[in-house]
């Protein structure tokens, strides 16, 4: 078979990658004098690698996660109220194989989006689906999702996600129904064993009059505070200089 011809063929086959670094290495194998096993692992290895990168960027994408820093880059020199050694054994992510839910509780600025963005950040690199919401947008999606039929669907979508990230759960306008879909949401990935991330401004004693009804929020609390770790950060609002929160 002619190289042309076989070039054809990788691309008919979709192997991106191996279209491009096909010629490349072909005569690099021969002025080396490769076997041909070696050539093969060469151009397999160039595929895989190309499909895992392309599969991240994807899941990235995908995420939605906010702009913001990544773990290396958080100003942990400027936020005395964020323990950098706590925040380095989470990045370990044992917490998702044991599911447990990560609670970031503090005042604006202080940087509880920027550390739960970066933490699902560093699980989707770990090859874990994930996404960020906003919490009201959330809510709002799955309020509208009543309306052409879709609850089930998208509530067993987030429930099937290895990490969801709430954000900013406390400047939320909620009416009954989108009370009931949150707390259902949360018992779905609680019986799943599906870690989620929250950031709010509200302790816990809070959350009760915020979602109005204080049964459900306490039934909400027991499910997600038994296996769980609070990030409580009272320190500096991090907005006031150039970076991001």
């Amino acid at each position: 078979m002619r190289d042309a011809e076989l070039e054809q063929l990788v691309k008919a086959l979709g192997l991106t990658r191996i279209a491009v670094v096909y010629r490349d290495l072909v005569r690099r194998a021969q002025e080396e004098k490769w076997p041909h096993r070696r050539l093969l692992g060469e151009l397999f290895s160039e595929e895989e690698a190309f499909r895992r990168s392309r599969a991240l960027e994807l899941r990235i994408r995908r995420a939605n996660i906010p702009d913001g820093w990544s773990l290396d880059t958080f100003p942990f020199h400027r936020q005395p109220g964020v323990s950098r050694a706590q925040i380095e054994e989470l990045a370990e992510l044992d917490w998702i194989l044991k599911a447990i839910n990560l609670i970031f509780i503090g005042h604006p600025g202080v940087g509880k989006t920027g550390l739960a963005s970066s933490l699902l950040l560093k699980a989707l690199f770990d090859g874990r689906t994930g996404m960020s919401y906003k919490a009201q947008d959330m809510l709002d999606e799955l309020h509208r999702s009543i309306a052409d039929r879709r609850t089930r669907f998208l509530m067993n979508r987030l429930a099937r996600l290895d990490v969801l990230l709430i954000d900013e759960m406390g400047y939320l306008n909620l009416n009954t129904d989108q009370t009931n879909l949150f707390f259902k949401l949360m018992d779905t990935r609680y019986r799943a064993k599906r870690p989620t991330l929250i950031t709010t401004n509200l302790g816990y004693d809070e959350w009760g009059a915020h979602l109005k009804n204080p049964p459900m929020v306490e039934a909400l609390l027991s499910r997600l505070k038994q296996r769980c770790i609070t990030i409580e950060i009272e320190g500096p609002d991090l907005r006031n200089s150039q970076d991001q929160a």
